[in-house]
């Protein structure tokens, strides 16, 4: 995640585990089906934010552990 979390919108201070969740709900909410055209767009424009949320932890632990790993030759 970004250093700066304090200049960060509220996404952004979600974790991987509540971004995951709330993003699994939107899900089960378009899967339902039911809403209107608007709602139905807005929970898709959630959903994107929240996968994004979700890419940028895995990106990050990716980085991490890519870190941790020793480099071939030593």
């Amino acid at each position: 995640m970004r250093t700066d979390e304090k200049d960060a919108g509220p996404d952004e201070r979600l974790s991987y585990e509540q971004a995951r969740a709330e993003l699994a709900s939107v899900v089960e909410r378009l899967e339902a089906g039911g809403t209107s055209l608007e709602e139905s767009l807005a929970l898709w424009e959630r959903g994107e934010r929240l996968a994004e949320v979700c890419q940028r932890w895995l990106d990050g632990a990716r980085a991490r552990i890519e870190g941790a790993r020793p480099q071939p030759g030593n």
